[in-house]
């Protein structure tokens, strides 16, 4: 299935932990580039995330923003670093046995000193693992956005290409007409300036500029590359830059059929074409 490069998914997640918001956009790019932005306490999901992004997505410039905002909460857990407070006890009895005092520190003292009182660490992990589910299901509406875009592109291109067909076979009808033109002209011309006119290098000549206007080797090649456009937007994997190259080879062979135009009607025809081919170029553009 075609895929445009083009879409936005948001997606909100609820929990215990707090609330999680992914936000994923992506935009046209030669190549596929990630731009993660993650808190810093969920650092640790990002090479997973890039992983995920890596499998579904082929082409593409894609920021994914992840805001996570914590519950908030009635307790906190604090622990006491024992250790710490054997230092401080006997740092004070010290004191107190060198300055001959029976002062000793009182409770509020002992817990005020710096180290003493500690807050356990949150886990994250709940997090992390909640905040991955999120993102698998932001990348569904990612790529399930960028799929609907590019059935809709792939229509646009398949309406110009059956365009185009109508136009190379409206320019294979019309030629054998052009060259008879072309010659009743120069034959008209000829006789206006020469007298005596040699029949057969007269058909010598016809022959040769019938040469030159024949364009059946670019209407063929033309009608090939329709037939590979319709064959590739059939495709279920990555093709713009196939398509992109079709263009090219499109443009080419119609600007060589304008350098062999000799009436309006063909020059029209070709001028018709260039502008399918540049508008379908441009859907192109969008095209993983």
């Amino acid at each position: 299935m075609i895929r445009s490069m083009t879409a936005f998914a948001r997606q909100q997640g609820h929990g215990e932990f707090g609330e999680l918001t992914w936000e994923v956009r992506s935009v046209n790019h030669r190549f596929l580039e990630a731009t993660v932005r993650i808190p810093e306490d969920l650092r640790a999901i990002e090479p997973a995330v890039r992983e995920r992004l890596t499998r579904r997505l082929g082409r593409g410039k894609v920021e994914c923003n992840l805001r996570y905002t914590a519950a908030p909460s009635g307790t906190v857990e604090l622990r006491v670093n024992d250790g710490m407070v054997d230092q401080v006890l006997a740092a004070a009895d010290r004191m107190a046995h060198r300055l001959h005092s029976s002062h000793s520190p009182s409770i509020m003292d002992v817990l005020r000193w710096p180290g003493v009182l500690e807050v356990a660490e949150q886990d994250f992990t709940p997090v992390q693992e909640a905040a991955l589910a999120l993102f698998d299901q932001v990348l569904d509406g990612l790529v399930e956005g960028r799929e609907r875009e590019g059935g809709r592109l792939a229509e646009l291109i398949t309406q110009r290409v059956d365009a185009m067909r109508g136009q190379v076979e409206m320019a294979r009808e019309r030629m054998p007409q052009v060259i008879e033109a072309v010659r009743d002209r120069l034959r008209s011309r000829l006789a206006e300036v020469v007298e005596n006119m040699d029949p057969e290098r007269l058909e010598q000549e016809m022959a040769l500029l019938a040469q030159r206007l024949d364009v059946d080797e670019e209407m063929d090649r033309l009608s090939t590359h329709l037939d590979e456009v319709s064959r590739v937007l059939r495709q279920d994997e990555p093709v713009g830059r196939r398509l992109d190259f079709l263009m090219q080879e499109l443009n080419r062979e119609a600007n060589t059929l304008g350098s062999k135009s000799a009436d309006s009607e063909s020059t029209a025809v070709s001028v018709e074409m260039k502008v399918l081919i540049e508008q379908m170029r441009e859907q192109v553009q969008n095209i993983e």
